[in-house]
């Protein structure tokens, strides 16, 4: 894996109540590995080492529902470890093979614990291989501070950065939290007047609210952020899988830029956001990943299909068109 680059900002216009809106997606899909979770993984592996906890022997074990489980195989091999995979039947097919394919060992946790996910079960397998042999060392990435500082020294800054000025707001999808919190901190230090929108997946009690089932991947979770607290956001947006995958699918066939869930999440926030406070107008999407792991997924008819799953126009709330931007913002 070779470092964390520098990822571009594209803008696209966003039609709303018949005005358009010029929105900066950050596309972090073109990280070495595909995804923001290049950036955490390189953090997490970095404290290990400066704390003095990973051997030569070490056997690095993550939770992980495929992006960063990908970005820590390939750093792991990278660094001559060995490196264990906790995944549940939610991973898309791509990310398996490609963690496999890194040389991960998988672990599948298909039972789900009792809210209806699996998070809390993939920790749990976690903790358990841990307490079997002190060569597991667990990165962590719920709880260990260097997932936020990967986003508060590296993401937030390059993003003002390549904006070149404030931002009225940044939109930022949830599942950790970490790169919330990063962002956020960043943007409370250096521009406070920064409106700082946390996007949350419907069925997801990262933030709050009641858990329940969703197909929506790298967002939301099923237990409580440790990191994003309440002062660090000034609203929390809920979207659900229908409105995400519409406002994927309508950007991939409007501007040709594919990204996952997490992103049509944001996309779709935006677009409500906009629809309320069309004043707003220097507006920045956190965008995670590409659509290259979501082939099968949100961009099949068929896998839409077989979950009961119908778009129409309807769920795109306010969202009526995206088009590409004529200026692009140097990356």
């Amino acid at each position: 894996m070779t470092p964390v680059r520098r990822t571009p900002l594209r803008p696209v216009a966003l039609s709303i109540g018949g005005r358009t809106h010029v929105v900066h997606l950050k596309l972090e899909g073109a990280n070495p590995c595909g995804s923001l979770k290049d950036r955490t993984a390189q953090s997490l592996l970095d404290d290990l080492d400066e704390r003095g906890l990973l051997a030569r022997e070490s056997i690095l074990v993550e939770s992980t529902s495929g992006n960063l489980g990908i970005a820590l195989a390939s750093l792991a091999r990278r660094r001559g470890h060995c490196f264990v995979a906790v995944i549940d039947p939610k991973t898309t097919p791509e990310n398996a093979a490609r963690l496999q394919s890194l040389g991960a060992r998988i672990e599948l946790v298909d039972t789900p614990d009792p809210g209806g996910g699996y998070l809390l079960a993939r920790i749990d397998r976690v903790r358990r291989l841990c307490a079997s042999s002190p060569d597991y060392v667990w990165p962590d990435q719920y709880a260990n501070p260097a997932n936020p500082r990967a986003h508060e020294q590296g993401t937030a800054p390059e993003l003002l950065d390549q904006l070149g000025e404030s931002p009225d707001a940044v939109l930022v999808p949830v599942s950790t939290g970490g790169t919330l919190a990063g962002i956020a901190r960043f943007f409370r230090r250096e521009s406070p007047a920064t409106r700082i929108v946390a996007v949350d997946a419907q069925g997801s009690i990262a933030l709050g609210g009641s858990p329940g089932p969703r197909l929506l991947t790298g967002i939301g979770a099923g237990k409580p952020s440790a990191f994003a607290t309440p002062d660090l956001y000034d609203e929390r947006v809920v979207v659900g899988d229908a409105e995400a995958f519409a406002a994927c699918r309508v950007l991939a066939a409007s501007t040709g830029i594919q990204v996952g869930g997490s992103s049509g999440a944001t996309l779709a926030a935006c677009a409500r956001l906009l629809a309320r406070e069309p004043e707003l107008e220097r507006v920045a999407c956190i965008c995670p990943d590409g659509g290259r792991s979501y082939r099968s997924t949100i961009y099949s008819d068929g896998w839409l299909a077989r979950n009961g799953i119908r778009l129409s126009f309807a769920d795109l709330g306010p969202l009526q068109d995206v088009a590409p931007a004529e200026a692009l913002v140097p990356a």
